[in-house]
């Protein structure tokens, strides 16, 4: 395996502040004796064959400079493979490095926190979700919080949190409940109405929205929240409890978790790690220690 690492950013992420974080990083680990070489995608797919080729090519770790959308970027290169990972969160969200206990929107620590993790040679193994082809770190969503992830992708302002909290109030003046059909670990298959079903590898999406609040990255299973039918009223008074992951005890919301979950609704799409998926149906699995990261934490909700 070669000492070299690669450094992936993505020029955009947080308004520049992924090809301004870039410099920092590459001086932080070079600074640390660490080779790097910075790679640099000119679209999404161009940035995965780009990655892919450094890990088939034995690179000594694949280093996302990013937000969520770069991490998911990443996975997809790293996954099932011995390649170790680093995050560098300095997107709009941020769930995936948060969730690994990560400095987030602070390159220079979360690029410390990389180089003292190599220097070690101790990565450690969590868990990914996978529907189809797709793997995610974070949240399968689908239904009412697939449309504000849809609207929000979709907003130019503001950044961050807010820009989600506004999407949400968008959407709720067509809040409505689908029959969703869910069988858990292969087993029969349940009829409900429910306003959104996530399901979760890690806790949180949205940049902070903990909706699987309990979920680990390290535990081999997935954790679903199903919120059943509410009026807006409802969600409107539930909607503050996500940030602190104690909207779980409320009426409306059930919890399960399952190695394999599958999911029908019609008229539903799903969205892993804020990337549209594809409609429903589809079938989520958690792949244990499918990745190995850079981290100086044991990954937590």
């Amino acid at each position: 395996m070669s000492g070299e690492v690669t450094l992936l950013v993505n020029p955009v992420a947080g308004q520049g502040r992924g090809r301004r974080a870039a410099v920092p990083v590459a001086r932080t680990l070079r600074d640390a004796g660490i080779a790097v070489r910075v790679l640099v995608g000119l679209d999404a797919e161009d940035a995965v064959r780009r990655a892919s080729e450094a890990v088939a090519a034995g690179t000594g770790a694949l280093v996302a400079v990013g937000g969520d959308g770069m991490a998911a970027l990443a996975l997809r290169a790293v996954a099932g493979t011995a390649t170790p990972l680093g995050l560098i969160g300095i997107g709009t969200g941020n769930d995936v490095a948060r969730a690994l206990g990560l400095p987030v929107r602070d390159p220079v620590a979360a690029a410390g926190v990389v180089a003292e993790a190599l220097k070690r040679g101790s990565p450690r193994a969590v868990d990914l979700g996978r529907v189809g082809d797709t793997w995610f770190g974070s949240v399968l969503a689908t239904g009412f919080d697939a449309r504000v992830n849809d609207r929000a992708n979709r907003m130019r302002w503001p950044r961050g949190g807010p820009r989600y909290d506004l999407a949400v109030v968008a959407e709720l003046a067509t809040l409505r409940p689908s029959p969703y059909r869910i069988s858990l670990d292969e087993g029969p298959w349940r009829d409900l109405e429910a306003t959104l079903v996530a399901v979760g590898n890690g806790p949180s999406y949205g940049g902070g929205m903990r909706i699987c609040a309990e979920a680990r990255m390290d535990d081999g299973l997935l954790d679903v929240t199903v919120v059943g039918p509410c009026r807006r009223g409802t969600l409107l008074r539930v909607f503050p409890r996500v940030y602190r992951g104690t909207h779980l005890s409320h009426p409306v919301v059930s919890r399960y978790r399952a190695r394999r979950v599958a999911l029908a609704a019609p008229g539903v799409v799903g969205y892993a790690d804020g990337e549209r998926v594809g409609p429903l149906p589809l079938v989520a699995e958690c792949r244990p220690g499918a990745v190995r990261v850079l981290t100086d934490a044991v990954p937590a909700p």
